[in-house]
């Protein structure tokens, strides 16, 4: 059944320490199909609530016809405790279909799901005939199932209609633009204080010049006098122009708000690493210790990686993606059988999904002071302003309390200060603004070293350059070129 139109009118959301976004005004039609997007800690979660009426505004009004039937997921599901993230999804969802909905609410619905959950879940968004709103960085769902989007950007929602990709390419063209304009204000204000500073030495050889010709008298004295403050005067307006369009200049620059970028360094290059095999399992099982039956989780494992290689590990939830991970890494928790050849663990990285490995009572500085104790003061501050950890509050921060985003930077930072000739990841870019996933694609790319990715986002793994999978299937690990 259709819904008539929803209305937000002037809506706003704030928190005591920031403003979220303000005075959002639009219209929903029944059909449309939309994605809030944004940086973690932004609002999109709170306005999605908004919407579905967990939550007031602090300004404004969101007026919600009584024809409409709502559907919700929310990201954090605290039912079906003894299930998986994946199936607790599934069981929300279909509990959210068997309402009936004209409108449904997701707030990052892939997030948990495998490979065949997902496209079974993007079927049916496509299929659904209502109103869908959704919270996610999925580029594949944004890509597949969206329309609209909102970008909740620096306290402003700012609404795109189009594709993903048009989005995508216009957000680059408006990058190149607003950098083109940054060099060219750059500019600008050197021509200014250039200006100025010849403005300056002209008044300065004006004062002296009259100063000379009212003690040779060449100018009558009242007169001398008069034109004398005349051309002070005039220095005096014309500094002061150029001040005020140099703060203009200013001003207009610190507005500008651009996507940061990520340029690392690494301790460790390509050419060091040399021209070998780094991983080699042969009729290899792996178990855990606790296992009552002792049936292999995967069995008869045939896998090897050479340095530099990138691989992806996938497969259905519960498959045994992270127990083979666990394997690899050495962990107590796992048994293994067969030929397993490996790195030193000091020479393999581990990044999973929540960041457990970065210890919570640190600071930023510390976690990479400690990790490279040689470093000065000075080149550890430098390290970090490279991952976007500038102000001093923001290197004395501690690891408790960064976001989800932040504590990705710092894992990346702590990667390239010390990089390892194996580098693992565990679904990485769950919970991430698109935003951080480029920052997280801008540092992997560049990574010198071999790459075991567990993932379902196929966009992120080409990206960052994996051109091999390997599918737990059947307790078997079955790999192949891509």
């Amino acid at each position: 059944m259709m819904h008539k139109s929803i209305h937000l009118k002037g809506v706003s959301f704030s928190l005591p320490h920031k403003i979220c976004f303000e005075d959002f005004s639009t219209t929903i039609a029944y059909g449309s199909r939309i994605a809030i997007i944004g940086r973690n800690g932004s609002g999109k979660s709170t306005l999605l609530k908004m919407i579905q009426g967990l939550i007031t505004p602090t300004d404004g009004m969101i007026i919600i016809p009584d024809d409409v039937c709502l559907g919700y997921v929310p990201q954090i599901i605290e039912d079906y405790e003894t299930l998986s993230g994946g199936q607790r999804f599934n069981e929300a969802f279909t509990q959210a279909l068997t309402q009936n909905p004209n409108l449904l609410l997701l707030d990052e619905p892939t997030n948990h799901l495998d490979v065949r959950n997902r496209k079974s879940l993007m079927r049916m968004l496509r299929a659904f005939p209502g109103t869908l709103i959704v919270v996610s960085h999925d580029v594949e769902l944004l890509r597949n199932c969206i329309d609209s989007l909102w970008h909740i950007d620096n306290g402003q929602i700012h609404i795109f209609s189009g594709s993903y990709d048009d989005y995508v390419r216009e957000r680059e063209i408006k990058r190149s633009s607003l950098e083109e304009e940054v060099s060219r204000l750059d500019r600008q204000k050197k021509d200014t204080h250039r200006d100025l500073m010849k403005e300056q030495s002209r008044a300065a050889n004006s004062r002296a010049k009259g100063e000379k010709s009212i003690e040779q008298r060449k100018w009558p004295t009242i007169t001398s006098s008069a034109k004398a403050l005349r051309a002070e005067e005039t220095s005096g307006r014309k500094r002061s122009s150029i001040s005020e369009k140099k703060q203009a200049l200013s001003d207009k620059l610190s507005e500008m708000r651009l996507p940061e970028i990520i340029k690392p360094k690494f301790s460790l290059m390509a050419e060091d690493l040399g021209d070998r095999m780094l991983v080699s399992i042969s009729e290899g099982s792996v178990t855990y210790r606790e296992s009552i039956t002792k049936e292999p989780i995967i069995r008869d494992i045939h896998f090897s990686l050479m340095v530099e290689e990138r691989v992806a590990i996938q497969g259905n939830n519960g498959s045994g993606k992270s127990t083979f991970i666990k394997g690899i890494l050495g962990n107590t928790e796992v048994r293994m059988s067969g030929t397993w050849l490996g790195p030193n663990p000091s020479d393999i990285g581990y990044l999973g999904q929540n960041y457990g490995t970065l210890p919570v009572a640190k600071t930023v500085l510390e976690i990479i002071r400690d990790l490279v104790p040689e470093w000065d003061h000075g080149e550890i501050r430098r390290h970090l302003n490279d991952f976007l950890f500038r102000k001093n509050e923001e290197v004395a921060a501690q690891i408790s309390t960064l976001s989800g985003g932040e504590k990705a930077r710092l894992s990346l930072a702590q990667i390239a200060a010390k990089t390892p000739k194996l580098l693992i990841l565990d679904e990485i870019t769950n919970n991430l603004d698109l935003e951080t996933r480029d920052h997280v694609i801008q540092v992997l790319k560049d990574y010198p070293g071999a790459m075991i990715v567990i993932s379902h986002d196929r966009d992120f793994l080409t990206k960052i350059g994996v051109t091999h999978s390997c599918r737990v299937e059947d307790r078997s690990l079955n790999c192949a070129g891509s």
